[in-house]
């Protein structure tokens, strides 16, 4: 799995922070996404997915590793 996060497209909801923390954070200065981890462990992948698909903007692409 391999994360792309388009960041002009981010509305700093915060939501990918609250689902995966360990792999999206928020840059302090805009709010927007930033990505901690573009390669997360397996285990972080349902969280990672959940996050990808409550993005309200869209922001967060997975690329499957498959």
């Amino acid at each position: 799995m391999e994360l792309r996060v388009d960041r002009e497209r981010c509305i700093g909801a915060g939501m990918c922070v609250l689902t995966a923390p360990g792999v999206f954070d928020q840059d302090i200065a805009d709010g927007r996404v930033v990505p901690l981890d573009r390669t997360p462990a397996p285990e972080r992948e349902p969280a990672v997915r959940e996050a990808a698909e409550v993005c309200p903007s869209g922001a967060i692409t997975i690329v499957s590793g498959d």
